[in-house]
């Protein structure tokens, strides 16, 4: 049985990335920043000069989520440099202790955001053309590009997923605003959108991570990942409101007045995230691995909202 590093153990998808480990018992050791329980390993601030070679003991697989994430209003004077300097230089020095210690494969969770911002028509396959529009895109690009290459000398089995949107018990950002909005009742003008996401859920994402630590196809594979059944926002909170309990109204505005109201009030990339189209085609992910979703969207939202709805 294989010894797991899972990188960004405290974070939303580690922690129950390892739980899951635990419950499953497969030996990992779970890397943070700093240490909040007895069972994490402390290794300080990510950077090129992390030494990680106590935490890779023993270990042949490296699940690295560990990242400088995405965020909507970076105060950052240079954004690109603090993502270059966490998610390729804080990721390649990582991967170059893994081969030291003797690692096998090396997983990296990347992002949907290296194909792009937004479909028209055709989902995003592993094979398209990268095309990110914003520094944490590029950075997670570039660090896959790194990778591969490193794979290339090295020999060491590098394994790339791109997730969309991340959802499951206890997520942040837009997700949490979509369900406090549907808790409250109050109408939305979102009625006349007519777009596609593609979201993963939490226990399907970590459940591909597993399948990838010792599928013999995945080795130097580039795999996108979804519940794959897209929907739309207003089929979203339809969804939402259904787990609560709720009655939602939903006003068809015009999607004009919704994106001019927001530009005026700086929410611009916020709308784009919630009105526009971004899809992704898992079939790749399928046929290499023999992998389906192990929950269903709506299995995965009951049990979100449900964990919603006890702390609020």
């Amino acid at each position: 049985m294989h010894k797991i590093l899972v990188t960004g153990a405290n974070g939303f998808v580690g922690a129950s990335l390892c739980e899951t480990l635990r419950n499953r018992e497969i030996p990992f050791v779970g890397a943070v920043r700093k240490m909040t329980a007895q069972s994490q390993f402390e290794v300080g601030e990510l950077n090129d000069a992390t030494n990680w070679i106590k935490a890779l003991s023993g270990c042949d697989v490296v699940i690295h989520l560990a990242a400088r994430v995405h965020v909507m209003d970076d105060k950052s004077a240079d954004p690109l440099k603090d993502f270059r300097a966490v998610n390729v230089a804080a990721t390649l020095n990582l991967a170059r202790q893994a081969v030291q210690c003797g690692v096998k494969r090396f997983i990296f969770v990347s992002s949907v955001k290296v194909n792009g911002e937004e479909t028209t028509g055709k989902p995003f396959t592993a094979f398209d053309k990268p095309a990110p529009v914003d520094p944490y895109g590029q950075s997670k690009l570039e660090a896959e590009i790194a990778l591969i290459e490193l794979s290339r000398i090295t020999g060491l089995e590098v394994v790339i997923i791109r997730p969309p949107l991340v959802y499951g018990p206890g997520v942040l950002a837009n997700f949490l605003r979509l369900m406090r909005l549907v808790k409250m009742g109050m109408p939305l003008p979102l009625g006349s959108i007519d777009n596609r996401r593609s979201m993963v859920a939490l226990d399907n994402l970590i459940d591909l991570l597993i399948t990838c630590t010792d599928h013999s196809a995945a080795k130097g594979q580039i795999f996108m990942v979804s519940d794959d059944n897209d929907v739309g926002i207003s089929e979203l909170l339809r969804m939402l409101a259904d787990a609560m309990r709720k009655r939602i109204i939903l006003l068809p505005v015009p999607i004009r007045i919704i994106t001019g109201a927001a530009r005026l009030i700086g929410k611009s990339a916020m709308a784009n995230r919630l009105l526009g189209s971004l899809q992704v085609d898992i079939s790749h992910t399928e046929s290499v691995l023999g992998w389906k979703p192990v929950v269903t969207m709506q299995e995965s939202i009951n049990k979100t909202v449900a964990h919603f709805l006890a702390r609020h």
